[in-house]
């Protein structure tokens, strides 16, 4: 396959990028406690739908969780964007290129905003710029968006960015209760979409 790589580790492109209103980068050593304040801000809003939301981390917790995200952009394993705003350098949320297959240029876009940030189009422009990023800088010929059917401001997220459903999965994981759910797939694919 053409766009196969012999060790993704080898791969150059940049740590961070801008849209209109956010600073888009990897996550870098000190950045826990910004981004465990931003969390603790979101927590009644992102305990729904994420799992690692139902307890904070402690400060120390949270700087060894973008650590350990540090090192995984860097092995190329899993590339977390934290999102700043231009302006006040506040951290807004996190998103980021999950789930990857670097074969077959495969990217899963997740993401979660803070809660004074929300309902601003924020992630919405976070998810145009990073879609750019993986079709410009990573080749992606695929990139998906997953939600739960209940998440209703996630798959807008997905709609308004041009993303289509290509279906449901029924019963497919369960949620933060230990209950199933279902799961929407949205995507966009390289000759399809762009």
């Amino acid at each position: 396959m053409e766009n196969a790589v012999a060790h993704p580790i080898l791969l150059s492109f940049p740590e961070s990028f801008e849209s209109e209103r956010l600073l888009i980068r990897a996550p870098l050593w000190g950045d826990g406690a910004a981004v465990n304040t931003a969390i603790l801000e979101s927590l009644d809003e992102l305990r729904p739908w994420m799992p690692w939301a139902r307890h904070l981390p402690t400060p120390e917790q949270a700087e060894a969780i973008i650590r350990k995200s540090r090192l995984e952009f860097l092995e190329r394993k899993d590339l977390r964007l934290l999102l700043l705003h231009k302006t006040s350098g506040e951290i807004i949320g996190s998103s980021g290129l999950h789930r990857i297959d670097w074969q077959t240029r495969k990217f899963e876009i997740g993401y979660w905003v803070r809660s004074s940030y929300s309902r601003q189009g924020y992630i919405t422009e976070a998810v145009h710029a990073i879609t750019n990023y993986a079709i410009q800088e990573l080749q992606a010929n695929r990139i998906e968006i997953r939600c739960d059917t209940r998440n209703t401001p996630s798959a807008r997220v997905a709609e308004r960015s041009g993303f289509t459903l290509e279906g449901i999965l029924r019963s497919d994981k369960c949620d933060v209760d230990g209950k199933l759910r279902d799961t929407m797939i949205f995507a966009k694919v390289r000759g399809v979409e762009y």
